[in-house]
């Protein structure tokens, strides 16, 4: 049994971020595996057998709306990331898991400082077809933000933009890459189009619960296929 907390599935699910946890509990089936995702909205409790952490994309106000609750939770999180527990935060929650976003306005919303990151609103969006070269090859996904994204020093990516604009549109650099947290700006959503990326997160979850074997191959055809035609599209 692989244990998915999903991060406020009501507040935090824009562009198809909910297709990340269809992919999970499928690619878990069909490998003869069982799947068991906790939706979790504010005041609940988080139980300490969590294999997977996921959380997608918000408006501003959804951002502001679970604030004070991330805080309340982020002695957890910040622990179980340290801990190894594969994770994948998507826009707003990518933000929220590092130090700060600041809005247009000026207000900060905090984050949980899990990652060394900040943000600003910048004064258009970035919108658009996104390819990134990553660890795991060619990533694609789409990209809809006006936030920009600020690594702290020595801090790894998640990967290198080749079409797209990433975290600010300057660097080039993509998301970030820390321990078995990845954090990202591609919706879509990710990881139906990349299952490398999901089979990364599965292999590490089942490695923390003791089970070192190597995951079953499955016919991602599909998937490939995806995943060329989203690569290809103009920006």
């Amino acid at each position: 049994m692989i244990n998915i907390l999903h991060l406020y599935p009501k507040e935090m699910n824009l562009y198809g971020d909910h297709g990340n946890i269809l992919a999970l509990i499928r690619r878990l089936e069909w490998r003869g595996l069982k799947a068991n995702v906790i939706h979790y909205e504010p005041g609940m409790k988080i139980p300490d057998d969590i294999d997977i952490i996921f959380g997608g994309g918000g408006q501003d106000s959804g951002q502001g709306k679970i604030e004070q609750d991330l805080q309340k939770i982020a002695p957890i999180i910040k622990e179980k990331i340290e801990q190894g527990t594969p994770t994948l935060v998507i826009c707003g929650l990518y933000q929220l898991f590092g130090k700060y976003f600041e809005t247009a306005d000026g207000t900060k919303i905090s984050g949980i400082g899990a990652l060394d990151l900040y943000t600003k609103a910048g004064n258009e969006r970035l919108i658009g077809n996104i390819v990134i070269n990553t660890k795991f090859g060619e990533v694609v996904g789409y990209e809809n933000h006006s936030g920009l994204t600020y690594l702290g020093e020595g801090l790894e990516s998640f990967g290198t933009v080749t079409t797209g604009a990433g975290n600010n549109g300057k660097d080039r650099t993509e998301g970030v890459f820390y321990k078995n947290c990845i954090g990202t700006y591609l919706h879509g959503p990710i990881l139906p189009k990349n299952p490398k990326i999901a089979d990364f997160l599965i292999e590490k979850a089942l490695e923390n619960q003791g089970n070192s074997a190597k995951l079953a191959k499955l016919d991602d055809s599909i998937e490939r296929a995806a995943h060329q035609v989203a690569a290809k599209r103009p920006r």
